[in-house]
């Protein structure tokens, strides 16, 4: 079944590859929709962009949350449910892909959408980018083009049906959430389930992040927010040590220390994750720093040194132990 017509939006097409069932469903803010879809370039190759299948997870939009590809919502309330269809968008409508495709893949990556981003609104932010880190998408965000959408809805789910992600909350939302979501972290490692407690503290942190986004860096309510982002990374951090991620926790340390240059426990959760992957010398120095910053983790200091010292010992041994294995000569040589 394929039926072409114009919506009443200009500079749109609809085609419908494959029909969906019952009504149009009515849409309200806060209804979740979710679908999959695939971004192709209108050239004669169809050259595709993105696929959500490819993720293997479907796209969910909340209706009324300002997604910035606005057109989106307009095409996916044309749909029934189970509808495939193809839709052709004019550069009035897809200037702000390159964003919207950016944060997305970075979800996909497991990272922060918001890393990075300037204090400034989404198409303030379009002209501060120099690059998004996609060649394909920095090629769009020079040269806004028409483009190919096709999507199958899957579901529309009223507000109160689901469970809401953070990132479709409110800003008093997000701040209720975080206190729980802390709260939920610290129970999960008394029981020992700390892959599951640090996706909790992950959840937390991403979610004062998108706060802090929308203040000033630096001055009072980023301060505060920072102030609640600050013991979730190291709670983090320390549920990572546990699961053996030792160079998950560098990487979160030294972001930390680079804001906060004397949080001796910031120090001390780098300077054991140094001395698991064996740097040595910069577990020393952390570890040091750490007894001057905060005297009375003197004790703890002293023990993990003195750990460290008989580690790198039994590493020296059964090196040697292996060099000599691979310079000895066989016998009767």
């Amino acid at each position: 079944m394929e039926e072409t017509y114009l919506l009443n939006v200009e500079g749109v097409k609809k085609k419908i590859l494959h029909g969906g069932q019952g009504e149009l469903p009515k849409l309200q803010d806060g209804s979740k929709i979710t679908f999959h879809f695939q971004t192709l370039k209108d050239n004669f190759e169809r050259t595709v962009i993105d696929d959500s299948r490819e993720a293997g997870i479907p796209m969910e939009i909340i209706v009324g949350k300002m997604f910035k590809l606005e057109i989106w919502e307009m095409l996916l309330s044309s749909m029934r449910i189970g509808e495939v269809a193809e839709f052709w968008c004019d550069a009035i409508h897809t200037g702000m892909y390159a964003l919207v495709s950016r944060g997305m893949r970075r979800i996909a990556e497991g990272r922060d959408p918001l890393e990075g981003q300037k204090h400034r609104c989404g198409m303030g932010n379009m002209f501060d980018y120099h690059s998004t880190g996609y060649d394909d998408l920095d090629e769009l965000q020079r040269m806004p083009q028409p483009l190919i959408f096709i999507m199958e809805l899957f579901r529309v789910e009223e507000p109160s049906a689901y469970k809401r992600d953070t990132w479709a909350m409110s800003k008093e939302e997000k701040l209720a959430a975080v206190p729980m979501l802390h709260s939920e972290g610290n129970r999960l490692v008394l029981r020992k389930e700390f892959g599951q407690a640090a996706a909790k503290y992950q959840e937390a942190v991403i979610c004062l992040r998108n706060l802090q986004a929308k203040e000033k860096p630096w001055e009072d309510g980023w301060l505060k927010l920072e102030s609640l982002v600050t013991p979730l990374v190291l709670n983090y951090c320390q549920c990572q040590l546990e699961l053996g991620e030792y160079y998950e926790v560098l990487e979160h340390t030294t972001e930390l220390l680079q804001k906060h240059n004397d949080n001796a426990k910031a120090y001390f959760k780098r300077a054991k994750a140094h001395a698991a992957v064996w740097n040595e010398r910069e577990a020393r120095e952390d570890f040091l720093r750490v007894a001057h910053l905060d005297p009375s983790m003197a004790a703890a200091v002293k023990k993990e040194l003195k750990q460290l010292g008989e580690r790198m010992r039994k590493k020296h041994v059964e090196d040697r132990k292996r060099y000599q294995g691979l310079f000895q000569l066989p016998r009767g040589l």
